[in-house]
Formats: structure tokens, sequence, C-alpha cells
């Protein structure tokens, strides 16, 4: 790779970078052909952009960016792949969910919204992250459940009424 060509590369990954809040790093080396191919349709399916890059690449990329990726370079060692999202759980269920039938992606760390989460261990968490629809629905349904509380105390009181108008 020429040094004009690592220029492009670093470029483009900054972008990438730039234009996303989530993104996983992990290891998928190992996995055959048909695995990979797997991998790489289920992350389609979820829209996460999965991609294998050059370690010095992708920490010159993260160092030219605006986020802080804080530790998160220092796991950039042996073979590194990207998986950007718009949903923050949704590249560690699709991690989860490999890893029932391999040791493979292992996840090296995630930068999901200025949060900075390092090793394999953090999986659990990190497919647990709630999205924010999910939030949003959340509240939403919090806010709800007190005005339904009076509309059904009123509709009740109200057929009560009603039943010894009768």
């Amino acid at each position: 790779m020429t040094r004009e060509e690592k220029s492009i590369a670093i470029e483009d990954l900054t972008a990438q970078l730039a234009g996303t809040n989530i993104i996983y790093v992990a290891d998928i080396s190992g996995l055959n052909a048909e695995t990979t191919s797997s991998l790489r349709r289920a992350c389609f399916k979820a829209g996460i952009k999965l991609e294998v890059v050059k370690n010095t690449l992708l920490a010159k990329a993260m160092e030219a960016s605006d986020n802080n990726y804080g530790e998160l370079p220092s796991v950039l060692k042996g073979n590194t792949s990207i998986f950007i999202s718009d949903v923050a759980n949704a590249p560690g269920k699709i991690i989860k969910d490999f890893r029932k039938k391999s040791d493979k992606p292992i996840l090296k760390g995630a930068y999901i919204n200025s949060e900075i989460y390092i090793g394999d261990n953090q999986l659990d968490a990190l497919a647990t992250i709630k999205s924010k629809e999910e939030l949003l629905g959340e509240i939403i349904g919090l806010l709800q459940s007190p005005a339904q509380r009076i509309i059904s105390a009123l509709q009740n009181k109200f057929a009560g009424e009603e039943s010894e108008e009768a």
C-alpha cells in the first residue's frame, strides 16, 4: 500500500468514524468463509457496516477524529474488524448470537455515544443496552400510565352510576 493509498484509507475511515457514535472493534479472524459470509449477511440485515481494517490506519483515523476514543486504540492488535451501527446494542447482539456457534468474534472494545468499553467481558452489558427507541417507548409508557389509571377510574365510576340509575 503506497503512502497516498494509506492517506486516502485514513481519510475514509475518519469520515466513517465522524458519521457515527457507535463503533464496535472485534477480532473475526479464524472464521471460515461460510461463517464469515453469514456474519456479513446478519450485519447487513441489521443495518450494521462490517469492515476489516488495518490497526495502524484505524488508530490514525481515531486520532484524527473529533471524538475521544480514550483507550480504544490500545486494543488494536492482531486482526481487527469494525462494526458501525446506528443502534447501540445491535452489534453486541449479533456478536453474542454468533458466539453460540463459535468462539469468534471476540470483542476488543466499543465506543458508544462517547462511552468507551474495553474487553470481551463487556459483551453481555453491550448486548443489553437499550436502544433510543426502546427508552422512548418506556418513557411514553410511564407517562401514559397515570393517565390510563385516571381514565379507567372515571370509566368505572360512570359505569357504576349508570347501573344505579337503571
